[in-house]
């Protein structure tokens, strides 16, 4: 947790930021409290005395707090609406163990690192997803988002204070655009307002430039110095760049587009191959488990050296899972799955599994368990469309699955490096607008984010407007591959190495000696195939030498 205050019988620990600090203030200032500091944490302690557990009703922001109550003997705490910030804890002897780590819990004496039948189907099934509520460890639960609780002598108790509620959407698409575009901006010179240098992460993509645009006039409009933007690329990128349907186009030339487009300073961070693969450890650390190899290790080194200018930095991350700009959203094959549509590959991770465990753990049960748990709880209206409530199960499945994975991503890369990363196409409020909206509307004109875009045409240039959807970038440079593959040889030339208590050793010598080409399909999203892969089954082996978990099956 980041910081903490006492006030009377009251004392909180916090992690994260409130946007709407001085409206809550103001509220409370008219009910009789006086301020001592400038910081949130004091308004956060003192709204909660006034609203009670009502206090997360009143909040738009990212946080995990706890609150303990000396005179009552009790503990109150919450997670922000999407799980930005992160929250674990466990239940031992009576005590309440919390912390913003997984590694923070284990260092409480008497807890166990153990990898149960569950935890096996979490992190080989599931992973790097997971099932909110819980972790790849038995025993070390999160807090849900949108969830808070109390714990006292009586026990824990449990309970969530916000979810996606669908409502019929009678607003025009003139009124839909206009609401849509204050919300927006809105939530972006909201979380523009900091006492640390600030910046944006600018790819050249729609939603990057959405925010680096607003941004960019809201520093010009209040006399501010010009906004810098960031973007990462990788040595020889664009030389060994091969176009295809999840990534047809390089950013450099869209960067550079949208520059000249803004009040800017832009600064290009590059970054190379041995770098990106011998960060793979520390990523995997940030995470606490496996994650999304050099999608994670990139991210990570990109916030170490933007961190060396900037504190803090807004991003366009998660339009896509609110606009619904993924191909899943679109692709009969995806739609028709009946399993989650980032992660189709479910005979495939069955068989990587050691045969022993194998025999034990049934994959597809527990994905095909947690896939229709999910989906029962959708709320959907009978005066829907059947073609928008289609798309509302899918757009709750990547709200709650695929965009919790990357929020993870996000915040564990970022604040390793004591950097912190702001999402405001994240704020609740726009979800909410958005849930409601038809399908006809949503995907205008039958594109990925047609609405977005549609909204987009008046302030950002044509090409930017019109281009297609490109994921986070990668490398394409073959010496990447070159170096995981030695990376996992290394490794798979150790018959101890742990990998192989867990994983099928003759399946990951054919991934070696393909390129990855064994492994058909993407292990995760868009990105994770071949060199991407074999780095996963790297950090599998780091992950298992460094925490040495008790299987227990």
């Amino acid at each position: 947790m980041k910081e903490s205050y006492s006030f009377g019988d009251f004392v909180i620990s916090y992690n994260g930021q409130i946007y709407n600090t001085k409206e809550i203030k103001k509220d409370l200032e008219n009910n009789g409290f006086s301020f001592s500091t400038h910081s949130d944490t004091e308004v956060l302690l003192k709204a909660y005395i006034h609203y009670g557990e009502d206090v997360v009703k009143h909040l738009n922001g990212i946080f995990a707090f706890v609150i303990w109550n000396y005179k009552n003997q009790e503990l109150f705490f919450a997670r922000d609406h999407f799980g930005v910030k992160p929250f674990f804890y466990t239940y031992l002897n009576n005590t309440f163990i919390f912390a913003s780590e997984i590694k923070a819990i284990f260092k409480y004496p008497g807890i166990e690192k153990i990898l149960d039948k569950q935890g096996i189907s979490e992190l080989f099934g599931i992973g790097p997803a997971h099932t909110p509520g819980t972790t790849i460890f038995k025993n070390i639960y999160e807090l849900e988002p949108a969830h808070f609780g109390i714990f006292n002598k009586n026990g824990i108790f449990l309970k969530e204070y916000w979810k996606l509620v669908s409502k019929e959407h009678k607003d025009s698409l003139g009124v839909t655009c206009d609401k849509i575009k204050y919300l927006l901006q809105d939530a972006i010179t909201n979380q523009l307002v900091s006492d640390v240098p600030i910046c944006t992460f600018l790819s050249g993509g729609l939603d990057s430039s959405i925010i680096s645009k607003f941004a960019s006039d809201y520093c010009k409009s209040n006399g501010l110095t010009p906004l810098d933007t960031y973007s990462i690329d990788y040595v020889d990128n664009d030389k060994n760049f091969v176009k295809s349907d999840f990534q047809p186009n390089s950013d450099n030339y869209y960067i550079d587009l949208m520059n000249k487009h803004l009040y800017s300073n832009h600064h290009k961070i590059v970054i190379d191959t041995p770098e990106l693969a011998s960060s793979l450890e520390d990523a995997m650390i940030a995470r606490d488990m496996p994650g999304m190899a050099d999608v994670d290790s990139s991210l990570l080194l990109f916030c170490k050296y933007v961190k060396k200018e900037k504190t803090v930095t807004l991003t366009g991350e998660c339009a896509d899972e609110i606009f619904a700009g993924y191909p899943w959203f679109f692709r009969e094959d995806a739609l028709n799955s009946n399993t989650f549509p980032w992660s189709i590959a479910i005979s495939e991770r069955q068989e990587l599994l050691n045969p022993k465990i194998s025999k034990k753990v049934n994959l597809k049960e527990y994905i095909d368990f947690r896939y229709n748990e999910s989906l029962n709880k959708v709320d959907l209206l009978d005066s829907d469309s059947k073609e928008t409530n289609e798309k509302k199960k899918i757009s709750y499945l990547t709200l709650n699955w695929f965009m919790q994975t990357l929020l993870d991503r996000s915040d564990r890369m970022a604040m390793y490096n004591g950097f912190e990363i702001r999402v405001p196409f994240c704020d609740y409020r726009l979800a909410e607008y958005l849930w409601n909206i038809p399908w006809e509307m949503k995907a205008l004109k039958g594109r990925e984010k047609g609405l977005l875009r549609y909204i987009s045409k008046d302030f950002l240039p044509s090409e930017i407007v019109d281009r297609k959807k490109s994921p986070y970038p990668k490398t394409h440079n073959p010496t990447y591959l070159k170096k995981v593959k030695e990376m996992l040889t290394k490794i798979m030339e150790d018959k101890n190495a742990p990998i192989n208590n867990l994983l099928n050793r003759e399946y990951i010598l054919d991934i070696l000696n393909t390129d990855g080409k064994s492994f058909t399909r993407p292990w995760f999203g868009q990105l994770m195939t071949g060199p991407q892969l074999m780095a996963y089954l790297c950090q599998v082996n780091m992950w298992l030498e460094r925490y040495e978990p008790k299987i227990e099956i």
